[in-house]
């Protein structure tokens, strides 16, 4: 598994697709999904796992615990993730528990 994360429009996507020569077909946008918990494992990228962090905290589901469930579908996968860590933190109980919620993901998934 490869893991890339940083600041949002910072070229995550592009750097990917250039790097491991990834067609848009290979990838699947968490993006726009704010309410969908799925993944497409099948797809050889997932973008945008943030947007799932928050699906995952606006249902109240733990989102590492899908992700370990599935941990052998993410051994061959380029998982795009920003970093929404920075700055002020939000005075939003939900956003806060998102931002909280992003870096447990991105712990667990770096110890991968």
């Amino acid at each position: 598994m490869e893991l890339i994360f940083g600041g949002v429009y910072q070229g995550k996507l592009e750097y990917v697709k250039k790097q491991f020569n990834i067609k848009e077909q290979d990838i699947f946008y968490c993006v726009g999904e704010e309410e969908k918990l799925d993944i497409d494992f099948s797809k050889k990228v997932i973008y945008g796992l943030e947007q799932f962090t928050l699906a995952c905290t606006k249902q109240g589901i733990e989102a590492k615990d899908i992700l370990e469930a599935n941990r052998s579908n993410l051994q061959d996968k380029i998982i795009v993730c920003a970093d929404i860590s920075q700055g002020v933190v939000p005075m939003d109980k939900t956003l806060r528990a998102w931002r909280e919620m992003n870096g447990r993901i991105l712990i667990y998934l770096s110890g991968q």
